[in-house]
């Protein structure tokens, strides 16, 4: 069944491009209604953005989505992870920013903000997108792949030169708290000779510490250290199920990226969409066991704990 939020919450926090303060909410939604960025600081045009791959218009540094009228929210991807990871299909966002707040720089504060709104089972079944043939892309040297599964898998691997991070990998599926427990956390990161050149262009000026991992050419500059010695690709995934989860509904099936990015995430959907016979629309079906305990479809699948 379909998930919204039991209640209205807020926090303000910094963007992380623009430095300045935002106000973000976030609203109960009706069935089918899905994910809705509005900016409430826009008031002479369209300020309505879905949460959509084909409204996606910059994914250089982050992925921003926009509408027809120019109006755009930037650095979507930490928020529309969070989303996945508890499951939410129909939530109203507001903010008065063209930013979503950095917050940590991970997932985990929009994760903790949906839990303090509480998750309200709504009656409508689930859409769901099931991938039904490999489907990939490759570009500068990076490759990223969707496969049938029967659940939503990510995984991925980077190669950095640098003695921090080197060559990682990392796969999880999205059931029983793995969200949570293994990704949400993973933080952002960055080098500090691109820190200093985007400042330079008036960008990242609201960067710090206290929201991203800065390696200098041989150090993690943060004193507290890593969350996790792979906490890089973990991160990486964070922003792949954010992206993916732009398809409109959650994805049964394996994701697989390899030095991929916010680009490569929405080539993908691209790709898949292009081809009609490499996906099929569905609703989210209980377990057998849990359809013979149950005549009507009121429990929820496993795969629903994610938040949990």
């Amino acid at each position: 069944m379909q998930n919204t939020l039991q209640k209205q919450v807020s926090l303000k926090g910094i963007g992380l491009h623009s430095g300045a303060d935002i106000t973000l909410s976030l609203s109960p939604a009706e069935p089918d209604a899905g994910i809705v960025f509005v900016r409430s600081d826009i008031t002479d045009k369209d300020n309505i953005i879905p949460a959509r791959w084909d409204h996606v218009v910059d994914t250089q540094l982050c992925t921003v989505i926009g509408n027809k009228d120019g109006t755009s929210v930037a650095t979507i991807e930490h928020l529309m992870s969070a989303l996945r990871g508890c499951n939410i299909d129909n939530v109203r966002i507001e903010l008065d920013g063209a930013e979503v707040p950095v917050m940590d720089g991970s997932a985990m504060p929009f994760v903790q903000l949906i839990e303090r709104a509480g998750i309200a089972v709504q009656d409508a079944p689930r859409r769901v997108l099931r991938v039904l043939k490999e489907v990939s892309v490759e570009k500068d040297g990076k490759q990223v792949s969707l496969c049938p599964s029967e659940g939503a898998v990510f995984g991925g691997e980077i190669e950095f030169d640098h003695p921090e991070i080197g060559q990682q990998h990392f796969e999880t599926r999205l059931l029983n708290g793995n969200f949570k427990h293994d990704i949400a956390t993973a933080r952002t990161f960055g080098f500090l000779h691109e820190v200093e050149w985007m400042r330079s262009q008036g960008l990242a000026l609201g960067g710090s510490l206290s929201n991203a991992i800065v390696l200098d050419k041989g150090h993690v500059m943060n004193p507290e250290g890593l969350r996790f010695n792979d906490e890089f690709i973990r991160h990486k995934l964070l922003d792949a199920i954010g992206d993916l989860y732009l398809a409109g509904a959650p994805i049964m099936g394996a994701y697989d990226g390899y030095k991929a990015g916010h680009e490569m995430n929405n080539l993908i959907l691209h790709a898949l969409f292009a081809d009609e016979q490499a996906y099929e629309w569905v609703n989210e079906t209980l377990p057998q066991a849990a359809r013979r305990k149950n005549k009507r479809p009121v429990a929820r699948t496993v795969e629903i704990q994610a938040c949990a």
